[in-house]
This record gives C-alpha cells, structure tokens and sequence, in this order.
C-alpha cells in the first residue's frame, strides 16, 4: 500500500487496519498531498502495542499519529541546494493548485545559528521562480509578481526603551534574544490580521540602530506563501502557543548545537565583539536559548536536517 491509496474521510482521518503500512522518515522525500516525490522511503510495520490511531493529512503534509508517540517527517539531503528545492516545490504544489484567496502560512523555527533565515529566503526565491511555471491563475504575457515572502521574527523583538524600563536593564540587555525580550502579543495580532485580512503592515528589524522599524513589511494579497521565521515559533507557552495555531505548515531546522554556537561565535565576531565577550555571551545567553528552542522540536510537521552551506 503506497500514501496515495491511503483511504480517508471527509476530514483526512484514517483507521489503519491491523497490519498497516505506514511512513515513518524522509529522506530528501517531500509528502504532496498524500503521494511521495521519486526518493526512498523506510517503511515499517506497527505492532498491535504502538499501532497509529489515525493518520491526519494536512494540505500537502503527512503525519503519522502513534498512540504514545507522533511521528514526525525528516527531510535531509547531500547539500542544502537539495533541500531548498524539495521544499519550494512542496509549498509550490499546495500554492498553486488552491483558489486565489488561499494564503499558506508556514511557521519555520530553530536555534540561533541553524540557518533559519538563509532557508526561508533561499526557499521562498525558489518559490518565485517556479510560481510561474506551476500556476494555472497567471497570465503568461503579464510579468508575474512574487508571491512568496519571509516575514522574520526579529522585527518583534522589545524596543531598547521597553528593556531600560525593566527592572533590571542590565541583564534584559545581555538577555536580549530570550523569549521574554519579545513582544509575542503583537506578533500574534499580526498574524491574525494577515490570516483574516489577506494583508498586513509588519516590522523589520535595524541591527544598526538596535530596534525594530514598524510598518517595514508589506504583506498584501498577491502573497499566497509567507514563511515566518523565528526562534520561538513552536514554544507551547502563553502566546507563543497561540502562536503556532496559526501556521499551515511548522518546520524546524536541526543542527548540532555545538556547529550552531560556532556559528553564532564568528557571526558575534564580525559584528565587532571581542572573542571574549562573544564566548561569555554565548554560554550566558545563546546556548540556554538554543537548549529551550531544541524542546520545541517535537511540535514540527517537518524536521529539516542542516549542513554546512559548503558541503
């Protein structure tokens, strides 16, 4: 029994029967609405202890539902190239095929240093490139407009005003990148007007000046993919968790978070921090986020495997 001749109801449910053969990892395989793109899959067979209880289709992802255990999708590949790819073509095939209203929201998470951002906009470049060659609603002789955007989690950070004005400026300044040095709530109001609206006004983030930009961001209706990239996206407390309600799709990029802490190491560097204070800052602040983040995996759809950019 291959995805597609999965049977399902009118809401995607699915009731394996006693010797179901299910999906249990990618491998560079991207799910499209329950068929399998060209690359090997593992399968195995579920014992009556630890048998699923239903399969649940969402758009174009497929999870499978364990009794005391969900198993989540894992996209890997030789090089990110690779990567990037598969994944543009999985937000392609959903985007495109859906009715001109439909905005896909995805929700992509991971610790500082895993290439989140690099991802989000090297997907949603090829997301651009290959809208025109998918989508049925374009006018061939019209130039088509980008339709993929990255809206980064950055721009919601507290201003520096916000942190003088806590208890302890000191240490929200040296904490700034913690979960409580952001503004969650208004994440969150942004994000319910794009769902409800089709458009919105969001800010950036000026690294320069320390804080973010408002209205920087223009998500309007020609839009129909928009990645969210960010640390905390997939947290399970307070706003956050409301959060994560409102993504289609929820990725999380993994890497070691040894590789990860180097990275940020040189990317403190370079922004002119003594090698000394960049390695205080990362055992007193960026290793205890990423360690917080990495407890959040498990609430992906899609856990995406990193490697360094030159392999």
């Amino acid at each position: 029994m291959n995805a597609s001749s999965f049977p399902t109801g009118s809401r995607g449910l699915y009731s394996p029967p006693s010797e179901t053969v299910v999906l249990k990892r990618m491998s560079l395989a991207v799910l499209y609405r329950g068929s399998v793109s060209n690359l090997p899959i593992k399968r195995f067979s579920q014992t009556s202890l630890d048998r699923p209880r239903f399969l649940i289709r969402k758009e174009n992802c497929v999870q499978v539902l364990c009794g005391r255990k969900r198993e989540i999708p894992v996209l890997e590949a030789g090089c990110m190239d690779d990567v990037y790819n598969a994944l543009a073509e999985r937000l392609v095939r959903t985007a495109a095929a859906s009715n001109f209203h439909f905005k896909h929201i995805v929700g992509l998470a991971g610790t500082p240093g895993s290439g989140k951002s690099t991802l989000a906009f090297e997907v949603a470049r090829r997301v651009n490139t290959l809208w025109p060659q998918k989508s049925f609603l374009l006018d061939s002789s019209v130039e088509p407009p980008d339709v993929a955007l990255v809206l980064p989690m950055d721009g919601f950070h507290l201003y520096r005003h916000q942190l003088d004005a806590m208890e302890d400026p000191e240490e929200a300044y040296a904490r700034r990148g913690a979960p409580w040095t952001f503004d969650p709530e208004l994440l969150l109001r942004c994000l319910r007007t794009l769902r409800n609206e089709g458009s919105v006004y969001a800010p950036s983030f000026d690294h320069g000046v320390g804080d973010p930009v408002e209205d920087d961001i223009f998500v309007n209706f020609q839009h129909k993919v928009v990645i969210v990239e960010g640390n905390y996206l997939l947290l399970e407390e307070g706003s956050w968790k409301e959060i994560s309600y409102l993504f289609d799709d929820k990725w999380f990029i993994e890497v070691d978070i040894d590789k990860a802490m180097q990275r940020v190491l040189k990317r403190h560097i370079s922004t002119g921090k003594p090698p000394d204070i960049a390695k205080w800052r990362i055992e007193y602040n960026d290793r205890p986020n990423a360690e917080l983040i990495n407890k959040s995996k498990t609430n992906a759809d899609l856990v995406i495997k990193s490697i360094d950019f030159s392999s």
